[in-house]
């Protein structure tokens, strides 16, 4: 178990922190009633932790080499900083460049982190202009309150496990400290959002699975009774308006600008430094915002949401000009040769790196392209559930009708699009295509990065892994391409199958499919065989069994 944080733990905690915010996002969004009770707190939170793990990713993938810690975490914090959205966005970011602040240049191991999780509160505190406790600020400052009791003794995955499981309980009483909470039974949504950033710290410097301890010990919401609006109710002299928006400032002008926002409205949050801040505040004179910030630098990416109008937006987004009548199918798949395919089948591609999962709002931008009133997005891609479900709700804003089909190989993502049927109602096409996909198993080849332990056994670099259903069952050689693809359809065919399906990926040994067509002849005589070369880079070859 590592002593010490190091940069591929950095990023080991952007990806854990994406996929824990992605399985709780609808939770947090219904937990949202402070300060306006507007139900995007959960999506906010994730597309804020979107863009630091892009910042942090592309560190790993400019060719330049492995990232120092110091570069991971800063990336982490400006990434955050850029795609702050919200509130509780703007406070993240903050207590991220708290911690980056904190560590330097490292090391950083049980004492480090205990100092950062303690600069990360205290810049949260910082960050807002009135402090509100039962909020993510309370829920930090018990999580370094809980490192920082720790004996001298204790090691990096203690302290780590310590703040998630402090966090977990200060979650729990958040109700007591903030009325509006406990008028409405639940939590703090900023605070909930924190926890899993948490429990993502923690698994990353333990190892264990994603969501490891995070399942077991986040406390659960009490059902909420009170609706938006009626909430909204409680406090109808509240500012109307929303007003965020990045600032490039000296850090010197900024206290000013905090001064004279805060005569303005309230929910102010100023995050940043070192030139480049986000600023977050409610007001009902959104342009008197606006100046303060040309009068204070450049402000840039300015957003401004009018709460009323926005929530009758929603409620009206059915009756949205300017789309198709018409249905649409968007794919996301790897490989020129699956993108023609699926070309064929009428879909609208997002052509996908296999080195960077697009992002929701690269999935949101094809779905808008497609044109369509109605649209059925294919993911073909279990990592893209989360990113696929922000998509979709911003989108079903927009007026459009989006169905959301969880296919987790491009072979179930064919074998949707081959019942799509553009005539039948919505809901029924939508039923066919993931009653389709859902018949279709899968499998791939993939090669081994490195030594690691599989359900199948140890697996070496290099060696080939067959995967079914997304679990290792063969390991082989590197030379024993054919031979493991050759198990492979056997396990998968002995529970039954009239048709399967190969795509070729650009990495297939030469004769690959010829050879497993030819095997399949010899011990499935009844079962068809269809060849595709799909051009993908990340599985030498996939297979579907229908």
């Amino acid at each position: 178990m590592p002593q010490t944080l190091d940069a591929a733990a950095v990023r080991d905690w952007c990806r854990l922190s994406l996929a824990a915010l992605g399985q709780a996002r609808e939770e947090i969004d219904a937990l949202n009633v402070y300060p306006v009770p507007d139900g995007d707190t959960g999506t906010n939170l994730y597309l804020t932790v979107e863009s630091a793990a892009g910042k942090v990713e592309a560190l790993f993938t400019d060719g330049a080499g492995a990232p120092t810690l110091e570069a991971a975490l800063r990336a982490m914090a400006h990434g955050a900083l850029l795609g702050a959205r919200g509130n509780s966005g703007v406070i993240l970011s903050q207590l991220l460049r708290g911690v980056a602040a904190s560590v330097g240049a490292g090391p950083c191991d049980a004492d480090g982190l205990r100092r950062a999780l303690r600069r990360a509160a205290d810049a949260g505190y910082e960050a807002v202009a009135v402090p509100v406790e039962g909020t993510v600020l309370t829920v930090a400052a018990a999580a370094a309150d809980a490192a920082a009791a720790l004996p001298g003794t204790a090691g990096l995955s203690a302290v780590a496990e310590a703040a998630f499981e402090a966090a977990g309980t200060a979650l729990a009483l958040t109700p007591q400290q903030l009325d509006v909470l406990g008028r409405a039974g639940v939590v703090d949504a900023g605070g909930r959002g924190l926890v899993a950033v948490l429990g993502a710290l923690a698994d990353a410097v333990s190892g264990q699975s994603p969501m490891g301890p995070l399942a077991l010990a986040t406390p659960r919401p009490v059902v909420v009774h009170a609706t938006p609006a009626a909430l909204l109710d409680d406090d109808p002299t509240g500012p109307a308006y929303e007003v965020v928006y990045l600032l490039d400032a000296r850090d010197e002008a900024v206290p000013g600008l905090r001064a004279r926002l805060g005569a303005l409205g309230d929910s102010l949050v100023v995050s940043g430094g070192e030139g480049l801040w986000s600023v977050h505040v409610h007001v009902d004179d959104p342009g008197a915002a606006v100046e303060a910030g040309i009068e204070t630098g450049r402000p840039h990416r300015i957003r401004i949401t009018h709460f009323a109008s926005a929530a009758a937006e929603q409620a009206d987004a059915s009756h949205a000009v300017g789309l198709s009548p018409t249905r649409a199918v968007v794919s996301v798949v790897q490989g020129e040769g699956l993108a023609g395919l699926c070309r064929e089948c009428g879909a609208t591609v997002l052509p996908a790196d296999p080195d960077r999962a697009p992002s929701s709002a690269e999935l949101a931008a094809a779905i808008r392209l497609a044109h369509a009133r109605e649209v059925v997005l294919l993911l073909n891609d279990a990592e893209l559930r989360a990113a696929a479900g922000v998509a979709a709700d911003q989108l079903r804003g927009e007026g459009v009708r989006v169905a959301v089909i969880p296919t987790r190989s491009p072979v179930q993502g064919l074998a949707a699009l081959a019942v799509h049927e553009p005539a039948r109602r919505f809901d029924e096409d939508v039923v066919a295509m993931t009653t389709a996909a859902g018949a279709t198993r899968y499998a791939e080849l993939a090669v081994a990065e490195g030594e690691s332990w599989t359900m199948a056994g140890v697996c070496q670099a290099g060696d080939i892994l067959g995967l079914i259903d997304g679990d290792v069952a063969v390991i082989g050689d590197q030379s024993e391409m054919v031979t493991t693809a050759a198990t492979v359809l056997d396990r998968m065919l002995a529970a039954g199958g009239e048709m399967v399906t190969l795509i070729v990926g650009e990495d297939a040994g030469p004769g690959l499919a010829d050879a497993l067509v030819a095997h399949l002849r010899r011990t499935n005589p009844v079962v068809d065989a269809v060849v595709y070369e799909g051009g993908q880079g990340a599985a030498p070859l996939v297979v579907g069994v229908e």
